[in-house]
């Protein structure tokens, strides 16, 4: 792993978001036999892996990285699984880690987007739920019964800017908007839509 990357997570520190060279970052031993760094300026010490996948994993990387990859490349959980050698649920919770930091990657890099024509579709599905577990489900998740996906297209790029899956109501399409207003540059980009 690369360290050039990591920076102090204290946010009060003058040196909060600056890479590990421009701030006051040093090397500071292991911690339960993970390697660290310490802020000079702040005390404060974190893990070389903060901000990764890695962060707090219980696994070897050896392991990891090519049961991520496998998934990756569309093999299935159980295939997965057997390749690597470990139990199918540790599987999904990689497949979980893995999937929650790419998120996060990418709601930090999708910006900005230059969108000159974006096409707005929504597709409707029936999320099945066993009747007795229908009031507890429809508590918790408003997409339980009918449920609708709508979806912001860049056909230019052919590149899905934003999604919602909820119901079919205002409220869901001023969130598709809003989603696509915060990856996208200033300009309003021409929407078209089947009636």
């Amino acid at each position: 792993m690369d360290g050039e990357s990591l920076y102090c997570p204290n946010q009060r520190c003058r040196y909060y978001g600056r890479p590990f060279f421009q701030g006051q970052l040093g090397k500071n031993g292991s911690s339960h036999g993970q390697k660290q760094a310490r802020c000079g300026a702040c005390e404060t010490c974190v893990s070389i892996r903060y901000g990764t996948a890695y962060l707090d994993l219980h696994a070897a990387p050896a392991i990891f990285e090519p049961a991520v990859r496998a998934l990756a490349e569309g093999n299935a959980i159980r295939a997965t699984a057997r390749i690597v050698q470990v139990d199918k649920d540790a599987v999904c919770v990689w497949l979980d880690r893995a999937a929650q930091h790419c998120r996060l990657l990418l709601l930090y890099l999708w910006r900005d987007l230059h969108v000159i024509e974006c096409q707005l579709d929504e597709l409707w599905s029936f999320v099945p739920t066993k009747h007795h577990q229908w009031p507890c489900a429809r508590l918790f998740d408003e997409t339980s019964g009918e449920a609708w996906v709508w979806v912001a297209f860049a056909p230019v790029w052919r590149l899905v800017l934003a999604f919602v899956i909820g119901k079919r109501t205002q409220k869901s399409a001023d969130l598709l908007l809003e989603r696509v207003l915060h990856v996208t540059d200033a300009p309003i980009p021409f929407f078209t839509s089947e009636p």
